[in-house]
């Protein structure tokens, strides 16, 4: 485990190193953008506005058991920014692209396109992984901004149409519950869960075994790491910003 951890946070840093040479192909660069971010969109914001409804509903039911049920706009605030927004989104990067990424990329290893790459004097890391790995910096973070905005969109639709709470009323208790640093808080999480999903993809992918076979394991790796280390890190920023 530590050999990989290790492995994977060399790779991390040498593409890192690489993001000045990506301007090189701002076709490829474009693409990880596109990839990543905007063919994302749909299904963060679909499983954000689901998520922001379903929490105003669980916090109204749970509230009325103790006559609490003005917290609503508070709750589905703080959980959407803080937590539910960028876990949400993070898992969804990690079962959409990562899969996607290290599938790519591990066909290319089996049918030797990446040593093609390096036989025409075309660096693999700095052609395929870094503007990748950029992409994932730059455009999750968006991601779980409007993933936030279009939760408590859907926390607000269920507690004004559903609930009987005044919209106004709602919004005005909902922003003024919310501090700066929990926003900053939601776009940090956004650029880990981001670089952690894309890292793990490329690295698995540029790694995989040969044959059909280790293309479905370097994707399924990947995923699983992804998905793991999202959560994990998404407790070490919690405890990081707000623990004692």
């Amino acid at each position: 485990m530590l050999r990989r951890i290790g492995s994977v946070t060399l790779f991390f840093l040498n593409a890192v190193i690489r993001f000045p040479a990506t301007l090189r192909y701002p076709r490829e660069l474009a693409r990880a953008f596109l990839q990543i971010g905007w063919l994302s969109l749909p299904v963060v914001g679909l499983t954000a506005v689901f998520t922001g409804a379903a929490l105003a509903l669980q916090i109204y039911a749970g509230g009325s058991r103790i006559s609490a049920e003005a917290v609503v706009p508070q709750i589905v605030a703080i959980g959407i920014v803080r937590e539910l927004g960028p876990v949400m989104v993070g898992l969804m990067i990690a079962a959409r692209v990562t899969s996607s990424i290290a599938a790519e990329l591990a066909t290319m290893k089996v049918s030797e396109q990446v040593d093609a790459l390096t036989t025409l004097s075309t660096d693999p890391m700095t052609y395929l992984t870094a503007p990748r790995v950029l992409a994932g910096l730059v455009t999750v973070p968006i991601l779980v901004g409007l993933g936030d905005i279009l939760g408590l969109f859907g926390g607000f639709v269920v507690a004004t149409q559903g609930l009987g709470f005044n919209g106004p009323s709602y919004v005005t208790t909902s922003w003024n519950f919310l501090d700066p640093v929990d926003i900053v808080l939601s776009l940090t999480k956004g650029a880990v869960f981001g670089g952690i999903a894309v890292t793990l993809a490329c690295h698995a992918g540029l790694n995989a075994g040969r044959g059909a076979q280790g293309v479905g394991q370097a994707t399924k790796s990947a995923v699983q790491a992804a998905a793991i280390l999202v959560l994990a890190a998404n407790v070490a920023l919690t405890g990081l910003f707000f623990g004692q």
